[in-house]
Order: C-alpha cells, then structure tokens, then sequence
C-alpha cells in the first residue's frame, strides 16, 4: 500500500482487544468523579437551620400566601442563597481551565489527585465553618475539585476504553452524577430530621466520602497510553500498558497510531491558540462550545423546578420538594442505565435524535397544559388525573434527558478532540457547561416569573433548534478510536472542508 493512502473500516475494530477488568476497575475509579459533582449537585445547602445561621435574609418563607396566589413568581428572597450555591460553578469554570494545563503536563490521574484532594478539604471546611469566609474558602475548594474531576475524568475514560465500549465506560461518569444527586437529596432530608440542629453538618461532612474514595483510588490509577506517550514515556512501557488494558498482545495498530497522535501534540506549542484560531479544528471548537451550551438550554432546570409546583397540587404539600427529588432522581437513574446499554449499539445520534423529539414533545405539552389551567395570572387547580398526566410527562421529560442530552453532553466533547487539543477541548466544554449551568439557575426565578408558561415554549424551541444542529452536523462517532476520528469527520458534508485530505500511514488499517 502506498505512502499517504488510508484505508478506513468502519465498525468495530478485530484487535481493539478485551474488555477486561483491568480497565473495568480503573474506569469505575476514574468515574467517581462525577459522584462528588453529583453530590454537591444534591441540595445539600437547602437545610433551614443552615440558612438562618449563615444567611438568615436568603430564607425562603415557605408556605406563605403568595405562594398560593401566582405559581409562577415565587419569592425572590431564596435568590441570594441561589447566587452563594451556584458560584461554586464559577470556581469549577476557572479550575477547568487551569486543570487543561496539569492534565496534560502531568495526566490525567494526577488531575484526578488534585480534585479528590481539594473537594475532600472543601468539605471539611464547609462542614466545620464557623462564619461566612470560612465557608466561602469551602465552596471556592469545592468549585476547584469538581472543576479538575469533571475536566480529567471524562478524558480519562475516553482514553482507557475501548472503541466498542467506550460510550458505556463514558457514561459511567453520568451515572455517578446522577447517583450522587439522589444521595444527596436522600442525605439532606434525612439529616434534616436530626434534632438539635447540626443536620446540615452532617450532610456536609459525608461529603468526604466519595472524595476519599476517588482521593484513594486514584493513587492506585495508572495513567492513560496517550498520556503517558505524550510526556515524553518510553515507547516499551506505554506499549506494555496498552497490551495490559486490551488484554492482548496484538495491539501494533493502535500503538502505531497512538504514537503518531503523540508526535503531532508535540509539535502544537499552544492547544488553545491552535483549538481556537486554526481552521483544521473547527469542527471540535463548534462542538466544545455548542454542545454544553444545548445540554443546558434543554430546560431541565426549568422542568425540575417547577415539578415541586405539580407535587403540591397532587397533595404532598411541604414534602413535594422531596417527593420531586426523589421521583426525578429515580428516573435520572434508571433513565442512564438505559443510555449505557444503548450508546454502543444505537449511536450518539439516534440517542440525540430520540429524546430531543421526546424532551420537545413533552415541553410543548406541559406548556400547553400550564397555560390552560393556570393562564398568565398564574391562578388555577389541577385534578388529579390532571396533575397524574403532568407527573408523567415530567417523568418521560427527565428520562429522555437522562438517555440523551445528559450524558452525551459529556461524551461527544471528550471523545472527538485529537491528542494536541484535547485538554484544552475538555476544558471549554466544562467552562461553558459550568458558565450555563451557573446562568441559568441565576436567572430561573426571575425568567419563570416573567414569562410564565411561555418559558417552557421556550425552552421547547432551543430543544428543536439543538435537534436539527444533531441532525445535520453531528457524525456519527460510535465504535471509533479516538485516534481515528478526523475520518468521520472528513467524511461529513459540511466539516470535510476543514479536515485536511491527506492522511497518514500511521493511521492505515491492515
């Protein structure tokens, strides 16, 4: 075969070895970093005695008539401690950034190392604070430690899997999140029934739990074959970890290949100069910036808050913000074990495709059903069997984000940007996610309040506009190494123009 000419199989590739328990027990390491994302995602801030000690004015006046008079303007007295929450997502932006630099100066188990250690000690400090500062050094610390999990973790995975797998070894980290957000919930109502008022203490310090567990697990991680080639590693050693991750010694191919991503992320002196302004990097630029930026307009914080709104109306008063949590977090998990047995057979798109026609179907129609019973005043009931069919739409809501836009919002971005840019890659889609992620519940209380029923039509529309962006731009990348996905992109209609036409010999499939 001639020098310069590439032969490109697609499909699952003979030698990309076993799936063995080695890499099993390493990716169910790496994927706790998404536990400690998950927990603190959980609500364990939302405990009233925590609220009168440290930001009494933030108390929210539950149960008050106003309540009762407009379902859609809640108190804005909460939105201070929205502000004090959500800001941990600013120190995980920075930290996502700063993280890029050390994942790929000193691997990506050594990130792993950093967020385990800096969370574990913001959740020693928010547990133990005694004032206001004390407990913003906390949070600032555990904005670090889940800015440098979420960056180096999902890269990880992407690495150490196999091709055939690595959508399912990818979403173990969405599990953990989803995971961490149930216990969280469970911890914080729990603990909320210890008298004497130190609950909140106690939900906080369990936190250190997941972070000991990632914090002692990553000491024992291996680092990824592309990592350790790109630092400069011998080639024996690196090819000795890659026949122990694929559990064969045939893996000349996808050495040969690591080994030329290897020396074309050397020769890039400034992955984000290259990321940002070259032409050939185009494609993974749109997808790190506009893939965070749909996971986020999907609505789902719009969903899930009103959803404790819907649980009043079916008669659980002051527990509907528990039964919420509860209901929803079930089906964010059984939702995800479901995108985990599928990603691999289906395809990221037909995913993609599916619930965002899912997600759209049921904005419309709890909408629909808001504006009519409740109208722009914001006054009305619901009956029961009403107040039933919401519930259900709430629930095929969040299981098609949970299959879909939740955990592919992570994969495709860590798993389509070539060696040389790929810690700079990761790092925009965690900044962006986190910047969103932060907006958005700023900003919540005051757009549902204004735009009442119309928001989730709003949030309908971005989902039908991110649903044609999958359809028409999006290739399909299951069952391609890492190393081999500038071919699904060559091949596109549209980002073929950016990719360069010639290939390499490195990347030749025998």
């Amino acid at each position: 075969m001639p020098r310069g000419v590439v032969v490109v199989v697609r499909g699952v590739r003979q030698n990309d070895g076993n799936i063995t328990n080695f890499v099993l027990a390493n990716c169910m390491i790496a994927s706790l970093g998404g536990l400690i994302f998950g927990y603190d995602s959980g609500g364990v801030l939302s405990r009233e005695l925590f609220l009168k000690k440290f930001l009494p004015s933030a108390l929210l006046k539950h149960g008050n008539e106003r309540d009762h008079e407009n379902m859609y303007c809640k108190s804005e007295d909460g939105q201070p401690m929205v502000m004090f929450t959500y800001s941990l997502y600013l120190a995980a932006l920075v930290a996502s950034l700063v993280a890029s630099t050390v994942t790929r100066a000193c691997g990506r188990n050594m990130s792993m190392r950093i967020a385990s250690l800096m969370y574990l000690i913001g959740a020693i400090l928010t547990a133990a604070a005694l004032n206001i500062p004390m407990l913003i050094v906390g949070r600032i610390l555990l904005g670090i430690g889940i800015g440098f999990a979420v960056q180096s973790s999902l890269i990880y995975l992407s690495e150490m899997a196999p091709a055939y797998i690595r959508g399912a070894l990818n979403f173990g980290f969405q599990m953990n999140v989803t995971i961490g957000i149930l216990l969280g919930n469970f911890v914080n109502y729990g603990t909320g029934q210890i008298k004497g008022g130190w609950g909140w203490r106690l939900s906080l310090t369990l936190a250190v739990i997941p972070a000991v567990m990632l914090l002692v697990g990553s000491l024992f991680l291996p680092d990824t074959p592309n990592s350790m080639l790109d630092r400069g590693q011998p080639a024996d050693k690196v090819k000795k970890m890659l026949q122990n991750i694929r559990g064969t010694k045939n893996v000349e191919e996808e050495f040969q290949g690591l080994v030329y991503a290897s020396e074309a992320a050397k020769k890039v002196d400034s992955p984000w100069k290259q990321l940002l302004l070259h032409p050939r990097y185009r494609p993974h630029l749109v997808m790190c910036v506009l893939v965070p930026v749909f996971q986020q307009l999907t609505g789902i914080n719009a969903i899930t808050f009103y959803a404790p709104v819907l649980y009043k109306a079916l008669g659980f008063g002051h527990q509907a913000s528990l039964v919420s949590s509860a209901v929803t977090g079930v089906v964010n998990v059984v939702a995800t074990c479901v995108s985990v047995a599928g990603v691999d057979t289906f395809g990221r798109r037909p995913l993609f495709l599916q619930g965002g026609v899912q997600m759209f179907v049921c904005q419309v129609a709890v909408a629909t059903m808001v504006a009519i019973k409740f109208g722009v005043s914001g006054q009305g009931n619901l009956t029961q069997s009403e107040a039933d069919f919401l519930l259900i739409l709430i629930c095929f809501y969040v299981a098609a984000f949970a299959w879909s836009w939740g955990p592919l919002g992570w994969l495709i971005p860590s798993e389509m940007c070539p060696l040389e840019v790929r810690s700079a890659g990761q790092a925009l889609n965690v900044s962006i996610n986190m910047l969103f992620t932060f907006g958005i519940a700023q900003s919540s209380l005051a757009m549902f309040c204004h735009l009442k029923f119309g928001l989730f039509f709003l949030f309908a529309g971005f989902v039908a506009l991110m649903t044609i962006f999958i359809y028409y731009f999006l290739p399909e990348t299951k069952n391609v190494r890492i190393e081999d996905m500038d071919s699904v992109f060559r091949e596109h209609w549209f980002w073929g123009r950016y990719i360069p036409d010639e290939v390499h010999e490195l990347d030749m499939h025998y």
